[in-house]
């Protein structure tokens, strides 16, 4: 028996990276997943890989970004699954670079697919939640939000520390309702990053040595089994919080 079994979970930008890492590890705890995402051949990639480990998923072509369909995408999970425990708000879709260089268009496509996309969901799998006893919240923030000079990340920071405070408040407002909202900010080794890293070695490697780790989180053993704990009962009494995944290197 895992963790997990009879929960029903959303995972958006589950067709890779980090976001496959959380629906394979929820997945491996018996979670039914719900796999979220803009591109249907990676969703499909994530469904053929939780069926293998014996759990059921569905993929659900959704842009975050289009917060006005999110209502009605919600509504055909728990159509589909008969409702909704657990949500990871984890994709994300922004603008980086220096901030004199930045429009206003790319600014705001960050808030839209961050803190404006996990509103639009959390609201509407908040009745379902409820309805169901309570549920979990998981929204994915970063450390560029808290670093001494986040130069070039000024938008990303912005987007995500955003969505920090809405995870927090939600934490306040929800409880009651037996739902809880926790952020975590992690380092993992998704296909952007390896991109970069090997393009830029001597840049990762020294990335790599401020991780007091010494690496890199792995992206289901790492972050998703952290997601997991996050949203199991023994972590059932936190709420409001911010979990730094990365090895140690920031400071919350």
């Amino acid at each position: 028996m895992g963790s997990l079994d009879g929960k029903i979970a959303i995972v958006t930008g589950a067709g890779q990276g980090v976001g496959q890492g959380i629906a394979l590890a929820l997945a491996s705890e018996g979670a039914s997943i719900a796999v979220l995402g803009r591109t249907m051949p990676k969703l499909a990639a994530t469904c053929a890989l939780i069926r293998e480990r014996g759990a059921r998923a569905e993929p659900f072509v959704c842009d975050v970004s289009d917060t006005d369909a999110v209502p009605g995408v919600v509504a055909e999970v728990v159509a589909r699954f008969g409702g909704v425990d657990i949500l990871v708000n984890n994709a994300y879709s922004g603008a980086f670079g220096p901030l004199l260089s930045m429009d206003d268009a790319a600014f705001q496509r960050g808030f839209r697919s961050g803190p404006f996309a996990a509103f639009a969901f959390m609201r509407a799998c908040h009745p379902h939640m409820k309805r169901r006893g309570g549920g979990s919240i998981v929204n994915l923030i970063s450390s560029a939000a808290v670093r001494w000079d986040p130069t070039t990340y000024g938008a990303y920071a912005a987007a995500k520390q955003s969505l920090r405070s809405l995870t927090r408040t939600a934490a306040a407002e929800w409880g009651v309702d037996g739902i809880r909202a926790n952020s975590i900010a992690p380092h993992a080794l998704s296909p952007g990053l390896e991109r970069w890293m090997a393009a830029n070695p001597a840049e990762a490697e020294e990335f790599r040595r401020t991780i007091p780790l010494g690496y890199v989180g792995d992206c289901e053993r790492d972050i998703g089994r952290a997601v997991v704990a996050l949203c199991g009962p023994d972590l059932r009494y936190l709420t409001g919080a911010t979990v730094p995944l990365d090895g140690g290197q920031a400071n919350f």
